[in-house]
């Protein structure tokens, strides 16, 4: 994937399984950035009719699509953990896609910045040189689990075989040049938005005047 087209100042927003990545990515829409969700595309992608079913289901039979003719997403999540080559399998045929999706989604893109969702962007290792800022959005692993088993139904052990195939929490910390706490308390969540919406304002006006060089 190419680095993102230096007109624009961007961000990569991530954060572990149920931090509330949406939530934050969100608000700063609200704000006028432009949000590029990879998860939103990975969606269109598998849906019902999306670009990479055939693919799909040449690679995997029609065992992995589910009656609407879309991906079966806890199908194939049972398959990635039971066979480490599925997903291999799986990301050569999505991550392509996506990233092309993704370069098209931000040169269309009209906000103020841009920000690109990446849930893992920690373990796919390249995204450090294709943003100029990576925002992690935190919280404690216990409200990790707690949000997904309210919001999936998911057990709580499937939570955390999901947790522990992402980057830890100190190691996205450590890749973060900012950080959001997201422990429910919207009161608080508001004003770090607020405050790290105008520094990105400030870098994206400081970019616009040197369209040549990256920060």
């Amino acid at each position: 994937m190419q680095a993102p087209h230096p007109s624009y100042f961007s961000v990569g927003l991530t954060g572990g399984i149920g931090c509330g990545k949406s939530t934050v990515a969100d608000l700063f829409a609200a704000r006028g950035a432009s949000v590029v969700d990879t998860d939103l595309i990975a969606h269109a992608l598998t849906g019902p009719g999306g670009a990479a079913m055939p693919a799909l289901l040449a690679e995997f039979g029609p065992v992995c699509a589910d009656a609407n003719g879309a991906l079966d997403r806890a199908r194939m999540r049972a398959l990635v953990f039971s066979e480490p080559a599925a997903k291999a399998r799986l990301e050569a045929i999505l991550h392509p896609r996506i990233r092309a999706a993704t370069l098209a989604a931000a040169d269309r893109a009209d906000g103020s910045y841009v920000i690109f969702a990446v849930p893992l962007l920690v373990e796919s290792g390249g995204w450090r040189e294709r943003v100029e800022r990576v925002l992690v959005i935190d919280c404690p692993e216990s409200l990790q689990i707690a949000r997904v088993v309210a919001r999936n139904g998911l057990p709580e052990a499937q939570v955390k075989a999901i947790m522990a195939t992402q980057a830890s929490r100190p190691a996205r910390l450590a890749a973060a040049d900012d950080v959001i706490v997201n422990d429910g308390d919207i009161a608080a969540l508001e004003p770090q938005i607020e405050r790290l919406h105008r520094l990105y304002l400030a870098f994206s006006k400081r970019m616009a005047t040197i369209p040549a060089q990256r920060l």
